[in-house]
């Protein structure tokens, strides 16, 4: 399949599809161990460093928690040459039969997707890369149904988003585009946990992109409480924002609370520790 590098299309949200798909339930999911060079990974939080052997035990208790939902996992063996790599989620976007391997907006971590692209080999009757000019960090698209929502950040360009609409569009998927300046990813501030709940900060509750979402709103002092990952009716949350967790629960969720200290420091959050399917 060639797939072209013009500029992001934007395709508006189709209401219906609320009513015509069910909600995700994931089976699998993909983990990375993280390294001993983690330290050295890229960060605009002043939290300073990660402890190591803190991190392990956070990363296996988040292994336990994807379990605990039902998913079984595939643990990959850490690499000290690729000190983000922890982060999987931003390294492919799994949707059905199809698997997209990204181009990263960080030129350190372009490396990550060969390992990525070949543990996820046999898993997928379609394995399409992005390519050049175009950069994609997964954790900048927001599944909703079949509709993909994709920011626009330093490390996803429009011509990245543009391959990734052109390619879901030929499995009859839509997408579109929300401009980002405030976050690192679009799910850093957004998350959605199905059955048309929305969990928003502030800066993105009101925008266009999300009217017609029943919105969850995050209070301003626990912002980093935003990116929550839904998983088979559960959600997990990070703990140390009651606020939020109280609101996730009001909706109706069962919620399971993670020390996430010290992948804080790295600007990682639970949802770039997994790659779901």
């Amino acid at each position: 399949m060639s797939i072209g590098k013009r500029g992001a299309t934007v395709n508006s949200r189709q209401p219906q599809l609320l009513l015509i798909f069910s909600n995700v339930e994931f089976c699998h999911a993909i983990v990375k161990t993280p390294c001993a060079n983690l330290a050295l990974g890229l960060t605009s939080a002043d939290l300073g460093a990660p402890d190591y052997h803190r991190t392990l035990a956070q990363h296996r208790a988040y292994v336990n928690a994807l379990r605990v939902c039902g998913l079984s996992v595939t643990i990959l063996e850490p690499d000290d040459a690729y000190p983000d790599s922890t982060f999987i989620e931003d390294t492919a976007l799994l949707h059905r039969d199809l698997a997209i391997i990204t181009r990263p907006g960080a030129e350190s971590r372009r490396g990550e997707t060969d390992s990525i692209e070949s543990a996820l080999r046999g898993e997928f009757k379609v394995t399409i890369r992005v390519t050049s000019p175009g950069t994609v960090d997964a954790g900048d698209i927001m599944m909703v149904d079949s509709h993909f929502y994709i920011g626009l950040s330093e490390r996803t360009n429009a011509q990245g988003a543009g391959q990734v609409i052109e390619i879901l569009a030929a499995f009859g998927c839509t997408g579109s585009t929300v401009p980002l300046t405030d976050v690192l990813h679009l799910k850093s501030a957004v998350s959605y946990l199905e059955d048309n709940n929305l969990v928003a900060t502030s800066g993105f509750a009101d925008l266009p992109d999300f009217r017609g979402y029943n919105i969850i709103r995050i209070p301003d002092d626990e912002q980093y409480a935003a990116n929550c990952l839904w998983l088979n009716g559960t959600v997990l949350v990070a703990a140390g924002y009651p606020k939020t967790k109280s609101a996730i629960q009001a909706a109706g969720y069962e919620t399971i609370e993670l020390d996430m200290s010290e992948f804080r420091k790295l600007d990682g959050g639970l949802s770039c520790l997994s790659l779901r399917y």
